[in-house]
């Protein structure tokens, strides 16, 4: 069937080959509709970012642009502002007919860490063609923290498709109009479904996070054990208003609680230039499951990554500023997100990476 591979198909896909490691996969690592990619034992240090090309292999890439490389496993510190290329664990012998799609973890994107998926003979970040077969590589590009990486640790992750798999508009009316799609907020539907800001203050008119620009570095490893205060700056407001500044990173929130029934995936993807320099998204992966089950059913609101560009730009409470794209999947997977699985992020309202003490 066409559609979205499930957690059951990806583990089918692992057993005929289709999906090679170095190491068997480890616990949780096949997510419902994705797998988690691990890092391996060294990051090479280039110059700049860069695709492979036609015709052309990643390694020599790296040899035409590699300035050092470090040895990662004892643990080593990626820099802020620096590019770094590593060798994953996993590889690809993509049979015809199915292609893959990467995208950074939702922790990973919480961090402003910048990291895409590259392939030999690549043209394009993060999307992998049908048939392919050849290794896998992580680019990784610190942006506001510096962070500390171990071979193993998963900071991307990639899903399988088969055939057309996205909701065109009215199929996603007719979807929205059976589920719920969206709740606290119109359905703006449009190449996918809207969603927009939400800067009505919270608890002492908090409305979200601004990466402060010299800190520490952060362990990866470390769950729950930074202060918030050491690394961001809370944003408040009490006109439904926030200028961004340009190059700044925010942690902000949608306005509207996101469903994703068991049936379908989703990816958060920017909306158009035209309303504002700024993005929206790093990590864009929506599992089926997601919102699913919390507060009975009624959605969980989006997690927003948002760096200005350009000029200060005036954000206003209720602006759309992204869209999430539904697609089908092949399969309903036989676990869900948040359904008795390590789901850090179902049922989350404003929320920080998993690094960060809440509260």
């Amino acid at each position: 069937m066409t559609g979205v591979l499930a957690s059951q198909q990806i583990a089918a896909l692992s057993d005929a080959g289709a999906i090679r490691a170095e190491t068997p996969f480890v616990e949780g690592q096949i997510q419902p509709a994705s797998l988690d990619l691990r890092l391996g034992h060294v990051a090479y240090r280039v110059r700049a970012s860069f695709l492979a090309g036609e015709g052309r292999s990643v390694a020599d890439r790296i040899a035409a642009f590699e300035m050092h490389h470090i040895d990662l496993s004892q643990g080593a510190v990626l820099e802020k502002g620096c590019v770094y290329v590593v060798p994953l664990m996993e590889r690809l012998a993509l049979p015809q007919g199915v292609q893959a799609i990467a995208n950074a973890k939702s922790s990973t994107g919480r961090l402003d860490l910048l990291t895409r998926v590259i392939a030999d003979g690549g043209v394009e970040f993060d999307r992998i063609p049908e048939g392919y077969d050849g290794p896998l590589y992580a680019e990784i590009c610190p942006r506001s923290f510096s962070v500390l990486v171990r071979p193993g640790m998963r900071l991307n992750q990639i899903r399988f498709r088969r055939g057309r798999a996205i909701l065109d508009d009215a199929e996603l009316r007719a979807l929205h109009a059976r589920e719920t799609l969206v709740s606290g907020g119109p359905a703006v539907i449009g190449e996918g479904l809207g969603f927009s800001v939400d800067l009505r203050p919270g608890p002492g008119g908090l409305v979200g996070w601004r990466a402060k620009p010299h800190t520490g570095v952060i362990d990866l490893d470390r769950i729950g054990q930074y202060e918030p205060a050491d690394f961001w700056d809370r944003l408040e407001t009490h006109d439904e208003q926030l200028i961004l500044d340009p190059g700044a990173f925010y942690i902000l929130v949608s306005r509207e609680a996101v469903h994703i029934p068991p049936g379908y995936a989703a990816e958060m993807a920017p909306y158009l230039a035209m309303v504002g320099e700024f993005r929206v998204h790093y990590a864009g992966f929506f599992d089926p499951g997601f919102g699913h089950a919390a507060a009975g059913g009624t959605g969980a609101r989006g997690v927003l990554e948002v760096r200005c560009h350009e000029a200060p730009f005036v954000l206003e409470h209720g602006q759309v500023v992204g869209r999430l794209v539904y697609e089908r999947m092949s399969e309903v997977p036989q676990q869900l997100y948040g359904a008795g699985i390590a789901s850090n992020y179902q049922g989350q309202g404003l929320k920080l990476s998993k690094h960060f003490r809440a509260g």
